[in-house]
């Protein structure tokens, strides 16, 4: 009895203590810049929606949110879609290198995104990509296609090969067996891989805001224009982060179930 009491209580303060910038970050949204600034306060003295309400009708500020979530969806998309058949070869099948190739593919997720900034930069302002959406998508896939390769390669080599097998002697084309067989057996894997993908390019900062200047500003590189000669703008910046917490949380709550089966059955 008291073992699970001591158990309850440590699992309460360490969610308390998770929470704490959450609150905080809440709790500044809701003030003024002169209370920010001025007193130390638990919760806002007077309540205001003024941040907010900046974020919501400023173009500035609500076209990153929308340019973030156009891209991201994009390297999701393009990551999945290009990580699937090359999980499959590395589940399926061995050929020379095939050990090697796996390696470097994760190098790339393991390369700062600094490292390759220079040179993305320099090739999408010569073929007349810069400050596009598909610009970040495609260089979010840098880092993005090995972490789901990685992710479902492990969900594939669970998936017995007599199932090919099987499909095959029934008469199933390779298409029609991937997409109707194999893809629903390995579907927790794809809801893993889609949201690590997801959250890791709504996150980056680097490439995002190198990458582009107006038309496809992402709301993290929007985030870092708060400081002007009247000081920084706390209040609209927390309210900000707020709404940045929103879609990672939604899907979060989206693919809950796939990513406890990831931890338990995949490389998660």
């Amino acid at each position: 009895m008291m073992k699970n009491r001591g158990s309850l209580i440590t699992m309460t303060l360490y969610l308390l203590f998770l929470l704490i910038p959450i609150y905080w970050l809440i709790n500044m949204s809701l003030k003024t810049n002169t209370e920010i600034t001025s007193t130390f306060s638990i919760y806002p003295q007077t309540f205001t929606f003024a941040n907010y309400v900046t974020i919501l009708t400023d173009p500035s500020w609500y076209m990153g949110y929308v340019n973030s979530m156009i891209y991201v969806v994009m390297n999701t998309v393009i990551s999945i879609t290009v990580a699937l058949p090359a999980a499959y070869a590395f589940s399926r099948y061995s050929f020379m290198g095939d050990k090697h190739l796996f390696f470097w593919l994760l190098t790339n997720r393991m390369s700062p995104p600094a490292v390759f900034a220079l040179p993305f930069f320099q090739l999408y302002s010569s073929i007349g990509l810069f400050d596009t959406h598909i610009a970040v998508a495609l260089a979010h896939c840098l880092f993005n296609v090995p972490l789901a390769v990685w992710i479902l390669e492990g969900f594939m080599r669970g998936v017995p090969k007599e199932i090919d097998e099987t499909a095959y002697i029934d008469g199933y084309s390779f298409p029609r067996f991937f997409i109707r067989i194999f893809m629903p057996l390995v579907a927790s894997g794809i809801g893993v891989a889609a949201f690590f993908c997801f959250m890791f390019s709504w996150v980056e900062l680097l490439l995002s805001r190198t990458l582009t200047a107006v038309n496809a500003k992402s709301i993290a590189a929007t985030m870092t224009r708060t400081v002007s000669a009247s000081g920084m703008d706390w209040g609209v910046l927390a309210a900000a982060g707020v709404l940045t917490i929103i879609p990672g949380a939604l899907v979060i709550y989206f693919v809950r179930n796939y990513i406890a089966k990831g931890f338990a059955l995949g490389r998660v």
